[in-house]
């Protein structure tokens, strides 16, 4: 009996859900089988998230219905949800930090006894989750102490711990490391083989082909495609996603890079135990650093960034005229003064104030120019005239934690285009950020440098480096092995730099 024969375990027919005027779904049809791992993808706002919303009861469809194997089901909440079978990680935690890893994990399905809270079998139910499921987290430990990392593993723990037979995973990985991903893959084959579906919502590329056997595009609310992943490739599933194939998303490089300096490194040691590392940024090019996670990458670009104090060198920037200035070391605010800022890999924890505006929001780069006795300045003209600029169309007034990942990209990099800063240091530019969004942050970032600003980007995703850079940097061991113009630049060859075995050696660009 071949999967088309078999009944789908879940089947959406015709399902319309709308916010007041916008319209989130528009009659939309899916059908999920036993045993699949099943992408459902496409832009921000496409409408994936709300139709996953539907089938855990979440959302209620304004029209349409939903069977569970064959028949009608009213998922009227989550609590409905969960009792029909269907467990979701949505992409929000929901740790509670003053609870132990076993109390989280336990939340909702306490154990009692004689009418008291049953600890030691809490422990005991939560130990055995949590060895099924291989994640190494002590049942004892203290959630306010787990990294993000560590917390989207207990919520996947957490949504592994209900007797489902639908599972569905929002963005999981974004706050996992490699070894973490590769442990949700475990997990994922292991759901598969027990003839579980999971649905699995994710705008990155690698991670559908990786993990996925099918893949649903949705675009504006509306059904695009539902193929299987072996029928596909990259560049045919971004145009499914946003109607342009992979190598339209990058901005055509300058021809020529005109040879004027713009950030000068010498005998930089990002930490005690690091081997210096020397070279130039020019003005007018996006420097990429590539490497395989942990190699020094991370220390490099913040350090000179002064968000983490180097152990010796000397960074110096260019100015106009020719003259240059070092910049102090361990000092972000020296670093901004001097017109170098950092674009953080983690734009909600060190990067944006979510409570506050994104007119707020872009304002604090000017403000970090502004000494203590003067009165802050605003400039709301400014701020419109760089979100128009960035294409964020939302209210400034809104806070930004209501953006996108894309936006808030965005709204992250007007703050330092407000500040006026010459050099941007952007850890993972698009990380979390679906493809339109991608392709016109690359635009933004373009569009910089061709007014005479420079970029240093870090990167974990190599055809990201290779389309949006003129140079790349190969990190290995914390030292700089290779200097590969970008245009002659293949993963093959990255790679290669990145894992051969020899010492490594300084490079100088």
């Amino acid at each position: 009996m071949t999967i088309k024969e078999r009944q789908p375990l879940v089947e959406l027919r015709s399902v319309s859900k709308s916010f007041g005027q916008n319209a989130a779904l528009k009659a939309v049809s899916l059908k999920g089988w036993p045993s699949s791992i099943h992408a459902v993808t496409g832009e921000n706002g496409a409408g994936k998230s709300t139709l996953m919303k539907l089938l855990a009861g979440v959302h209620q469809p304004d029209s349409g219905e939903i069977l569970l194997q064959g028949r009608r089901a009213a998922l009227g909440t989550p609590a409905k949800a969960r009792r029909a079978g269907v467990s979701t990680v949505f992409q929000e935690l929901t740790i509670l930090p003053n609870l132990t890893v076993a109390e989280n994990l336990c939340l909702g399905r306490e154990l009692t006894r004689g009418g008291l809270l049953n600890l030691r079998a809490l422990r005991h139910e939560a130990v055995q989750v949590l060895q099924r499921t291989g994640i190494a987290l002590g049942p004892d430990r203290l959630c306010g102490t787990l990294s993000v990392g560590e917390q989207q593993l207990l919520e996947i723990a957490k949504g592994l711990h209900s007797e489902a037979d639908i599972f569905i995973f929002d963005e999981p990985t974004a706050p996992l490391n490699r070894a973490e991903v590769d442990q949700l893959e475990t997990l994922l084959r292991a759901l598969k083989d027990q003839g579980k579906l999971v649905f699995y919502i994710s705008h990155r590329l690698e991670e559908i082909f990786r993990f996925c056997d099918t893949v649903t595009v949705l675009k504006d609310g509306a059904h695009v495609a539902t193929q299987p992943i072996e029928s596909l490739t990259p560049d045919a599933l971004v145009a499914l996603m946003v109607g342009r194939e992979l190598e339209a998303l990058f901005p055509e490089r300058p021809a020529h890079v005109p040879d004027v300096p713009a950030l000068q490194v010498e005998h930089l040691k990002a930490t005690p135990h690091s081997p210096p590392v020397s070279f130039m940024l020019r003005r007018g090019e996006i420097v990429g650093i590539a490497g395989l996670e942990g190699q020094g990458q991370r220390e490099i670009i913040r350090s000179l960034a002064g968000a983490q104090e180097r152990s010796g060198g000397t960074v110096r920037i260019w100015a106009d005229g020719g003259h240059n200035i070092a910049v102090a070391p361990g000092s972000v605010a020296a670093a901004v003064r001097c017109g170098v800022a950092l674009l953080p890999e983690d734009r909600k924890g060190e990067g944006l104030y979510l409570d506050l505006s994104i007119e707020d929001n872009i304002w604090l780069g000017p403000l970090r120019q502004t000494p203590l006795w003067r009165r802050a300045p605003r400039a709301p003209d400014l701020v419109r005239r760089l979100a128009d600029r960035m294409g964020l169309r939302t209210p400034p007034a809104q806070p930004v934690g209501s953006l996108s990942g894309g936006n808030q990209q965005k709204a992250m990099l007007g703050r330092w285009l407000a500040a006026d800063v010459q050099i941007l240091l952007v850890e993972q530019p698009t990380r979390g950020v679906d493809v339109g969004a991608k392709a016109e942050i690359y635009e933004l970032l373009r569009r910089f440098t061709a007014e005479g600003g420079t970029i240093l980007a870090v990167s974990g995703d190599l055809p990201e480096l290779i389309g949006l850079c003129d140079r790349i940097l190969v990190v290995r061991g914390g030292a700089i092995v290779a200097d590969v113009p970008a245009h002659s630049a293949t993963e093959e060859l990255l790679l290669g730099h990145a894992l051969r075995s020899e010492s490594p050696h300084e490079a100088t660009a």
